[in-house]
């Protein structure tokens, strides 16, 4: 190629740029259509988080630019294809029904219960508008009657799903929609296949209706994988088991993005962080203290005793659940703390004096004065010193990186994999229990600064979620002390140790609320020998 070839290629390169729709319609077409942001991220050679960007404001350049305009047209045309179908069939199947015309569709915006489905019950401050006269619902198509941050939709599961032919339902004969995107204009196609839609067409399978069908559930996702791999290696269990924990990292993506459709918030997967969460050097660690227990009671009753050192079932899993910040950290001065908001805090933590029968809520940490420390440590600490447990005074907050929060974000990616785990107990599938363990283990550990998980970049939910696990222990510790057993260790987020009938506090079993024993021994001295030694 000579080097006016290079310029000429360089200034065809250069042209006006494909029409993309707004943002907000770009999300609504795909979930129209029944496509998760996995299945469009595969298509157009990219990440699912950087689909997420794309639908929350950023815009792709160059061909992938191209290429995404292509789909978001050809999802356009499809979609109000279908739903002229439709409309022209209920026209005619459908008698005639008088209705009142009023001259707006929307009535005065009135408060109602938050329904959303994370269910927190709060904190977005979105309210829920009654419409007069339904509109579609932006998520499955059938008649609602309210508008949630200005889109008509279903405020409960049960209410919203598809119609009889899975293409949202039309819109009244002369009604507005406020939300219903203009056609965009009608994207030219590339003439040639690019590398990245030439994958897509020979991964496809069967006729493109098959794109717009209800996928399966996200624990279906888990069942599918195992039996594949297992059928793949015929029969192998160490060979299928070895294969799914190595790819557990992106199919815990897939089932975060499936678990996530149709869900009130969007998960922000590369959000600004501040200095405080970034790595010090390449191979050191940030400065949030993440209250990790590491205690070991200094004397026992008098006595020989038999400690059982229970094993806590699924820490991570549980932790899970726990107040995650939506958006990008916002900085913070003051002693105040709302709990509709989540992060983390610089706090001076209170004088613990109980350190001879309970393990310090933060850990054992030799340095003394103000640290970083997560949400779950700061509202453990504030219980604590709460009226129902004075055992503590309430820690001295500095100032905070928070954002608004909700506890249920990650609850049915939870469910998801607790549900296939009690499956796999119940009918003692190793493979399927190895493998999901590994999705939600690894899920945490990766969600950081690593080079295994580029789609999600979220060193504040990592840290949130162990020191969540390790409030939870701490709490199992104190729920002991309080039944009258002696607690004798407690380490990481699964490791409790404790003198007494331990039965009668604790339900024993593999399941999530449940704890197993790990191991018996005997410590102490009788007290024959307590006795001399004290003369």
């Amino acid at each position: 190629m000579s080097d006016f070839d290079a310029i000429d290629s360089l200034l065809d390169a250069v042209g006006p740029q494909a029409e993309l729709p707004p943002c907000h319609v770009r999300r609504e077409l795909r979930e129209r259509a029944r496509l998760s942001k996995a299945q469009v991220a595969r298509a157009l050679g990219v990440s699912p988080s950087t689909l997420s960007g794309w639908e929350g404001g950023r815009d792709p350049a160059g061909e992938i630019r191209t290429r995404y305009a292509y789909l978001l047209d050809g999802l356009n045309a499809k979609l109000a294809t279908e739903t002229e179908t439709e409309s022209a069939t209920e026209s005619e199947a459908a008698p005639a029904v008088e209705q009142p015309v009023t001259s707006g569709t929307a009535a005065t915006a009135t408060p109602v219960p938050d329904l959303g489905q994370d269910g927190d019950g709060g904190g977005d401050g979105e309210d829920v508008e009654l419409l007069v006269a339904p509109e579609p619902c932006v998520l499955c198509g059938r008649p609602a009657g309210q508008r949630v941050a200005g889109f008509a939709q279903h405020l409960t599961p049960a209410d919203c799903r598809p119609t009889a032919t899975g293409a949202p339902a039309a819109p009244p004969a002369g009604q507005s929609t406020g939300h219903t995107p203009k056609a965009p204009p009608r994207t030219t196609r590339p003439a040639r296949a690019t590398k990245g839609s030439t994958r897509a067409t020979k991964g496809s399978k069967g006729p493109a209706r098959h794109a717009f069908q209800e996928p399966s559930g996200p624990v279906d996702l888990i069942r599918e994988a195992v039996q594949g791999a297992l059928a793949e290696h015929q029969g192998d269990v160490d060979a299928a088991t070895a294969v799914l924990v190595k790819r557990a990292i992106p199919d815990a993506m897939r089932l975060l993005d499936e678990t996530r459709k149709g869900a009130r918030y969007d998960v922000i997967a590369h959000p600004w962080i501040p200095d405080i969460l970034k790595k010090q050097t390449a191979r050191g660690a940030d400065q949030i203290w993440e209250a990790r227990p590491k205690w070991t009671r200094h004397e026992l009753p008098p006595g020989r005793h038999q400690v059982t050192a229970l094993d806590i079932n699924g820490a991570y899993l549980s932790a899970l659940k726990t107040h995650l910040p939506l958006g990008q950290l916002e900085h913070s001065t003051g002693p105040a703390h709302d709990r509709r908001r989540s992060g983390v805090h610089l706090i001076t933590p209170p004088e613990w004096e109980h350190e001879a029968v309970l393990p310090n809520p933060i850990g054992q940490r030799d340095e003394p004065g103000p640290l970083w420390v997560t949400e779950p440590t700061l509202r453990l600490l504030l219980r604590l010193s709460g009226p129902n447990h004075q055992l503590c005074e309430p820690p001295q907050i500095h100032e905070s990186y928070t954002s608004g929060a909700t506890e249920n974000l990650l609850e049915k990616f939870r469910t998801a994999l607790k549900d296939a785990r009690d499956t796999a107990i119940e009918q003692g599938d190793t493979v399927t229990l190895e493998y999901v363990k590994a999705m939600y283990s690894k899920f945490v550990s990766t969600m950081g600064e690593s080079n295994y998980n580029r789609e999600l970049y979220r060193p504040d939910w990592m840290h949130l979620i162990r020191s969540q696990a390790f409030a939870n222990l701490w709490l199992k510790a104190l729920k002991a002390h309080d039944e009258g057993l002696a607690v004798v260790r407690a380490m990481g987020t699964d490791e409790l140790h404790v003198i007494g009938d331990w039965r009668r506090v604790f339900a024993e079993g593999r399941a999530v609320t449940e704890v197993k024993v790990k191991d018996t021994y005997t410590a102490g001295t009788d007290a024959a020998e307590h006795e001399g030694e004290g003369e």
